[in-house]
Order: structure tokens, then sequence, then C-alpha cells
């Protein structure tokens, strides 16, 4: 076998995983969605939707992520395919943990909805917060898909937005709380509910990050926002 048929072969692998990367991320998308959908509405219907999908999503994170060590070890990559391989890797764990995220809002939503509470509860800036959320994962999969680094640090920004929608909307949830206690219980449920929220724009970052990783070769964890713009430009 040719040198060149098997570096079709491994293209072709290559793109295949790919697909299915982007495959779990549009899955995980719909996760995000219908989590949403049951926090606007207070709808069972979306909850149970929300927990369907944990269960294709976790599977097809196991499916990848078996193909990536299949194709690791029996094609030997270079340091780059191999880098590559890595981060599709880490996109998965990410996009996977979104699921997670996507899932304990429905739960919470569930919980609101048998307390009772539901109709009284500040939920509109939670709605604006998890929209946003959704949106930075969404610019994040098509950063990832094209390797667009300027996108990407745009990204890392947008998260501090969302860190900004939470650390408000934990203010407002307290006073909230404080001028009727009857209401903590549902009211806890938010504050988790909030913090599942900001999480996703955290695996959105990370997966942000995986992009300059990739491109640029150097890991820009933790690295301030100055750093980074440095380290792309």
């Amino acid at each position: 076998m040719t040198d060149k048929h098997l570096s079709s072969q491994f293209d072709n692998e290559l793109n295949n995983i790919s697909a299915r990367v982007m495959e779990l991320g549009g899955m995980v998308e719909s996760q995000i969605r219908q989590a949403i959908y049951a926090l606007s509405r207070f709808s069972m219907e979306a909850v149970e939707q929300v927990e369907a999908l944990e269960r294709r999503v976790n599977t097809m994170e196991v499916e990848i992520d078996h193909e990536l060590s299949t194709v690791i070890a029996r094609r030997q990559p270079t340091a780059r395919d191999l880098r590559l391989l890595m981060a599709y890797s880490k996109a998965i764990s990410n996009l996977e943990r979104v699921g997670d995220e996507a899932t304990r809002m429905a739960r919470m939503v569930k919980s609101i909805i048998a307390s009772g509470a539901a109709r009284s509860l500040p939920t509109g800036d939670l709605r604006l917060a998890a929209d946003l959320a959704s949106g930075l994962l969404r610019k994040a999969l098509d950063s990832f898909a094209r390797l667009d680094t300027k996108s990407a640090v745009d990204i890392l920004k947008e998260d501090d937005l969302i860190d900004k929608e939470f650390d408000g909307f934990v203010r407002k949830l307290v006073t909230y709380m404080l001028e009727d206690p009857r209401t903590i219980s549902p009211s806890l449920d938010l504050l988790f509910l909030a913090k599942a929220i900001e999480r996703i724009g955290d695996h959105s970052k990370n997966i942000a990050e995986l992009i300059i990783y990739l491109v640029e070769g150097k890991d820009v964890r933790h690295s301030t926002l100055d750093q980074i713009e440095s380290a792309v430009s």
C-alpha cells in the first residue's frame, strides 16, 4: 500500500471524526435549546427531551473517543496530527459536559415545577443568560470548524458577559429571597440553574482556547486576554 494511499485514508478518518464532533455539538445545542424552552415555558415535555438527548450525547462521546484511540494506535500520527486528535478529544469532553449542564438545567426546572412556585420566580434575566451561553457555544463550534483564532478571542471576551450576568442574577436572587423567605427553596434551584448556564460559557471558552492551541501551538489556558491576543497576533 502506497504512502499516498495511507495518507488519503488517514485524511478520510480525520474528516469523519471532525464531522462526528460537529454532529455531537449540534446534539448538545439541541439540549440547550430544549432546556431554555423548559425554563421559559416550565415545560415537562421539554425536560424529558433534554434527558433523552443526554443518553444519546453520552453514547456518542464514548463512540468518538473510541475512534480517536483507534486512529492514534493504528496511525501513530506525527506531532501536528496528534495535536489535532487530542484537541478533538478535549472538545468532545467539553461538549459532553455542556450536555450535563443542560440536563442539570432541565432537572432544576423540574424541581421548580414540582415546588408550585414556577410563575412567581424571576426567570427573565436567567433566560437572557441562557441565550448568551447557547450563542457562545454555537460560535465556538463554528470557530472550531474553521479554526478561526480571531473569533476564538472574541468568544473569550464574550464569556465575561455571561459571568457578569451570573453575578447580577445572584444579587437579584438574594434580594428576592430576603423579601419572601417562602421562595428560598425554589430560588436555590434557580441559583444552581444559573451556575449551570455559567459553566456552559466556561466550556465554550475551553473550546475557543483549543482553537488557539491547534493553530498557534500555544497553550493559553489561565492566560490573560492581553496575553492571548498577543499570542494570536
